[in-house]
């Protein structure tokens, strides 16, 4: 039965490309450009709007059952990619030469009705927190239950940034403070700044993610965090915070910077409550003054966080789909200067809770990134001549999850991360037009900017700068895994700006998306979705994946970045 409604629904899919094509104009034809050689331009010609709109409307099919990672939908999914790299002539290069690298991971659910918190002071008596309203928690090691006894250190932002000459667990003396088996007090983000060259500005760096804090104190011994939340500096409400703690999250199994017993939150006038207990006084100034260089010391309070923990856990196994096109001078296991394509396969599966449609399709998030990359790995593949050096392709999984499948592909990558010159990442692009703009958030880092500033003119796409910088959007999709790694990574999203249309059209229809169908049941495919924009930007991404590959030197971040450490010890690994 299954099998039969899987060749029913390929045979759709390849009616549904001759269908539409005969029904929608070409997309923009692939412009000439300085360097770029007349094969690769054909190549990129080749690329199929409707090729993506048969990808994109198989994988976001209620049979793939929303592709949860682990689930069943997801496997079908994976397969499908696998099977589209084969059609299409692309080399497997995951594990023991097949097109999959299994990605270990543990699921951990925390029991409210079970799990206890308390602040014990060093007179007095402990006081319950009310699991939900006032705190939240999740043990990242993956055992059932958890408790302990532990003393609280308030550390400012927790962040240790030698760049910045930051230290928030530099004592008053210069030691650095001991944490080990103690709970990290923090502020959520990261000391406001105007200067460009302190925290970056305005802009949020990896040191305001929640995510760095808790692997910062893991780092140093840590058996516990709590997160100080407040709105403004969040940018989201206590609810938002909630909400994501009351679902099952996953980590990788073995992961070693998941190792806290509580990655927790807690709630700002709990906060204060603690603060008082401790004889700290007002909250907010001492927040203020924790953002002020060399105003700050780490101080140890005189209560404890008493704990148990209580949590349901699982082990399951989701694939990366990995396939590899050679390049001209490829050397195999060797190959230098290898580009990289990312997109996400995952989405959120079924909530069997839900009244009504309870399949998450994702067919934006992330059918149409799958559907760009498909089509990429074809051209490449099927291009009449090969590209200067190796070039991979990877769908992840649980990138829902919190990039744990790119964050494993980084961690575990099928050559050297230092061999790669560039990842080029797709993730959740509307097929509502052909774009006019681009957004290449993390670009203007690299070595490799002008290049893109060049053939983003020649294909007609103004170059948008982020319109929420505090919001840390770069530290939120796949390519940061790669990044982190040292590899030179961005993702190519497209504008507000539409052939046809004014920006504020343009805002309009993501306002829409993301009020009524971002990680909604109604994210589902729609016959009316134009993907020529698409398709643009899979060929605009192609000639940048060509021009880097051609380059006589790997792509490099600038200097001083925060993550050019990273490419040097990468590439410094034989």
């Amino acid at each position: 039965m299954h099998r039969n409604q899987i060749l029913v629904a390929f045979t759709a899919c390849t009616l549904a490309i001759a269908a539409a094509r005969a029904q929608k104009p070409a997309a923009p034809p692939v412009p000439e450009i300085p360097g770029l050689p007349q094969a690769a331009r054909i190549a990129a010609s080749s690329i199929d709007p409707e090729k993506i709109r048969a990808h994109v409307r198989f994988l976001s099919l209620d049979l793939l059952e929303g592709r949860g990672p682990g689930k069943r939908g997801a496997e079908l999914a994976a397969e499908y990619i696998a099977t589209q790299f084969s059609l299409a002539g692309v080399e497997p290069a995951g594990d023991n030469g097949t097109y999959f690298q299994r990605v270990p991971l543990v699921a951990i659910h925390t029991i409210d009705d079970k799990t206890r918190f308390a602040f014990v002071p060093a007179n007095g008596q402990p006081i319950d927190l009310a699991y939900g309203s006032e705190i939240v928690s999740k043990d990242q090691t993956g055992h059932d239950t958890a408790d302990f006894d532990a003393p609280i250190v308030f550390v400012g932002y927790g962040i240790h940034a030698p760049e910045y000459h930051w230290d928030d667990y530099a004592g008053a003396d210069g030691k650095e403070i001991d944490l080990k088996g103690k709970i990290a007090l923090v502020i959520v983000n990261e000391p406001p700044s105007n200067d460009e060259k302190f925290f970056k500005g305005p802009a949020l760096t990896y040191y305001g993610r929640w995510t760095y804090k808790y692997e910062e104190a893991a780092r140093r011994g840590a058996v516990g965090v709590l997160i100080i939340h407040r709105t403004d500096l969040a940018s989201y409400g206590w609810e938002v915070v909630r909400n994501s703690q009351a679902v099952e999250k996953s980590y990788l199994q073995g992961d070693p910077d998941a190792t806290l017993r509580a990655a927790a939150w807690i709630q700002h006038d709990v906060a204060q409550h603690l603060f008082t207990l401790a004889g700290l006084g007002d909250l907010d100034q001492a927040i203020d003054t924790a953002g002020k260089p060399g105003a700050f010391h780490p101080v140890e309070l005189p209560v404890k966080l008493r704990a148990h923990i209580e949590s349901r856990v699982r082990s399951y196994e989701s694939s990366n789909v990995v396939g590899r096109v050679p390049g001209a001078s490829d050397t195999g296991s060797g190959s230098t200067r290898a580009v990289l394509y990312t997109a996400h396969y995952d989405h959120l599966g079924i909530d069997p809770d839900a009244k009504g449609d309870n399949i998450y399709n994702g067919a934006a998030d992330n059918g149409t990134g799958c559907g760009i990359l498909l089509e990429l790995a074809r051209a490449f593949a099927q291009s009449p001549v090969r590209p200067p050096h190796a070039v991979y392709f990877v769908s992840v999984t649980a990138e829902e999850q919190g990039l744990l499948g790119s964050q494993y592909l980084g961690l575990h990558p099928p050559i050297p991360a230092g061999q790669f010159s560039l990842d080029l990442n797709y993730d959740m692009l509307l097929p509502i037009g052909i774009p006019r703009s681009v957004t290449l958030n993390g670009a203007e880092r690299t070595d490799f900017w002008s290049s893109a500033q060049t053939v983003a003119r020649a294909f007609d796409l103004a170059i948008l700068s982020d319109p929420e910088p505090g919001a840390g959007h770069y530290y939120r999709s796949d390519h940061f895994s790669l990044s982190r790694v040292g590899i030179p990574a961005f993702s190519v999203d497209q504008g507000d700006l539409f052939e046809g249309h004014t920006p504020e059209w343009g805002r309009q229809q993501s306002d829409d998306y993301f009020a009524h169908h971002y990680h909604q049941p109604s994210d589902q495919y729609r016959a009316d979705w134009d993907f020529r924009g698409n398709a643009k930007l899979a060929r605009f991404g192609f000639v940048l994946g060509w021009l880097a590959s051609e380059q006589p030197k790997t792509v490099e971040w600038l200097p001083g970045d925060e993550f050019e450490a990273a490419r040097k010890a990468s590439q410094s690994q034989k």
